[in-house]
């Protein structure tokens, strides 16, 4: 075997070497009025991780710093398994993000587009791009200011996987379609994740989406993570107790999330099912949604809520 050979194999043996496509520790950042408070998660490789929370929760904020579009006032963000600083350029030929408006100027039609990056990036592969324009029926000479919002969405998605991406990162990119093309949409990123090596940040505040897709969840509101981990995990061991008012003053506060109380009873988010049920045997605790624990979540602080 030739030196350069053994160099190759090397490197690339050492590219595959990390166990998250994204690790985030830390992550702080202020602003006037807002803060991003020492945010901390993780996406497995191979994985879609669905990054839920409301608008102006942090989201995008996040994903900006991930992009080293803002700067961190600290925290640790590794991409890939470098830092994503000290490794930005290198980085940034692996991942790609697509945006909720499309950042290419109107002026541009599929055809332009495509020469733009393939003096961008290395990997770009023109057979590619144009297999998913033939896939999504988008026309190669209109101009993106002729384009439907969702022709636009899948044009971004198109540019954002023909380059070899590892990492696709998704801010609110669903927002605003109609169901038939986010089915689409999802179907493309089922497709993406057959290759192992490949992951998914999927920004959204639309849960039926990630409940259909996400292998794990991160909830974050007020700039603050509350809940991270496999979705499977979190619907398993979250719960909604259905209850009449008397018996909601025998549940201890510390069991509970938050309370909606209603004419005829109480609904409460427990985030310990088996253990709840151990401690209220007579109380009975059915299946949850991700959009019901994020607005039991968003409703911590009050405790009990209407």
């Amino acid at each position: 075997m030739k030196s350069g050979e053994k160099d190759t194999i090397k490197t690339e043996a050492v590219e595959e070497c990390y166990e998250n496509a994204l690790e985030i520790q830390g992550l702080t950042k202020k602003y006037d009025g807002f803060t991003l408070d020492n945010v901390s998660f993780s996406v497995p490789r191979g994985t879609i991780m669905g990054f839920v929370g409301q608008n102006g929760a942090g989201k995008t904020t996040t994903i900006k710093a991930i992009l080293n579009i803002i700067k961190a006032d600290g925290g640790m963000i590794r991409i890939l398994g470098k830092d994503h600083i000290a490794h930005e350029y290198e980085i940034k030929e692996q991942i790609a993000a697509v945006f909720d408006e499309i950042p290419f100027q109107d002026c541009f039609n599929a055809i332009q587009l495509n020469r733009l990056f393939e003096g961008l990036y290395v990997n770009w592969s023109r057979e590619t791009f144009f297999d998913y324009l033939d896939r999504f029926n988008l026309p190669r000479k209109k101009k993106i200011k002729a384009l439907s919002k969702g022709m636009k969405m899948k044009l971004q998605i198109a540019t954002a996987l023909s380059h070899g991406a590892k990492l696709l990162i998704m801010d609110e990119a669903t927002t605003g379609l109609d169901p038939i093309v986010r089915s689409e949409i999802l179907d493309i990123f089922r497709d993406y994740l057959k290759d192992e090596t490949n992951s998914i940040l999927m920004s959204s505040h639309i849960t039926s989406d990630l409940e259909k897709i996400a292998d794990a969840v991160t909830f974050i509101d007020k700039g603050k993570v509350y809940l991270s981990g496999y979705k499977d995990e979190l619907l398993e061991n979250h719960g909604l107790l259905k209850c009449s008012r008397k018996d909601f003053q025998s549940i201890a506060r510390e069991d509970y999330i938050s309370a909606r109380v209603g004419d005829y009873g109480v609904e409460v988010m427990v985030a310990d099912k088996a253990g709840v049920h151990a401690k209220y045997p007579s109380l009975i605790c059915e299946k949850t949604t991700l959009e019901e624990i994020m607005l039991y979540y968003v409703n911590r602080e009050k405790g009990e809520w209407s």
